[in-house]
């Protein structure tokens, strides 16, 4: 769905288990786009042309998404913990010849670019976040209103392997409901796209996300917590959007909760969309990333 400016991407890692797959368009100062759950780098083609005019545009898939690498997950969880696959998103731009970027994420892949910012200050010199608090805050601040609404937080979370047993064979039932439901309706997602994140809803991914999901609640939470005791921040200029009909502007003040993790933001804003701003609202999430990004 990519024009054909963009080209396709396979970089090995330095992790003999995994290669990153995606694409790269454009020119100018390098920008990395990072998708969210049950997505894959797909998420941002109607975005990632535009931003191309200005940016060196390279979208990828996490670790365990799309159709990147989906490795065993460890006991500890670590190989699918934010730092480990922000740093398989570093090495592949470094690869590409870039080791300073910026970087935009939505849903898990601003949780990786949260990480990544970090653990990287010297390489991203600035940080969009879609639709997400911090990791440390979600769990800190646990409503029922919210532990309903995403209770995959909690399902997924569960020791290997029985969320994995319980979604094996509905995959396309997963994929359906999550994006209808989560985006107000279809949200914006069309049948082609839909089709396309059932393809790649494979058994290995389900666990994939399962471990990131394990990962968020065990070793994530721990680095966090341990960084926000410390008192250290995101120190690079940071834009923070959500959908003001998202889970995120109706079970928590993004507003209120940002400085307390990031030391310099330019622009807090909700924009007229649920979770998910490159489908329902890309036009707006466009203009804001481009401002921001090339400002």
């Amino acid at each position: 769905m990519y024009d054909a400016g963009f080209k396709p991407i396979q970089i090995q890692t330095s992790d003999p288990e995994v290669k990153i797959i995606g694409r790269t368009g454009g020119g100018g100062p390098p920008l990395l786009l990072l998708h969210g759950n049950p997505l894959s780098h797909l998420s941002w083609h109607r975005i990632a042309p535009r931003l191309a005019r200005d940016l060196t545009v390279v979208a990828t898939d996490l670790r365990g998404y799309g159709d990147s690498s989906k490795p065993r997950g460890k006991e500890d969880h670590s190989n699918y913990s934010f730092r480990r696959m922000a740093q398989d998103q570093v090495e592949v731009m470094q690869h590409l010849g870039f080791k300073q970027f910026f970087v935009a994420g939505h849903d898990r892949g601003a949780r990786t670019a949260f990480r990544m910012a970090l653990d990287h200050p010297d390489k991203v010199l600035k940080a969009a976040f879609l639709d997400i608090l911090p990791t440390h805050h979600v769990w800190t601040n646990v409503s029922m209103g919210w532990a309903i609404n995403s209770y995959h937080w909690l399902f997924m979370a569960q020791p290997y392997d029985f969320p994995e047993q319980l979604l094996r064979g509905n995959e396309e039932y997963y994929i359906r409901r999550k994006l209808m439901k989560q985006g107000l309706g279809k949200g914006g997602f069309t049948e082609e796209e839909i089709l396309e994140y059932i393809r790649v809803c494979t058994p290995a991914n389900i666990h994939g996300v399962c471990e990131d999901y394990r990962a968020a609640a065990t070793i994530d939470f721990e680095m966090d917590r341990a960084d926000f005791e410390a008192g250290r921040k995101i120190s690079c200029p940071v834009l923070v959007l959500w959908g003001g009909k998202s889970h995120t502007e109706r079970h928590y003040n993004p507003r209120e909760a940002w400085p307390r993790y990031c030391s310099s933001i330019v622009r807090m804003a909700a924009l007229p969309c649920g979770h998910y701003p490159s489908e329902q609202a890309p036009d707006e999430t466009y203009q804001e990333l481009s401002a921001f990004f090339k400002g």
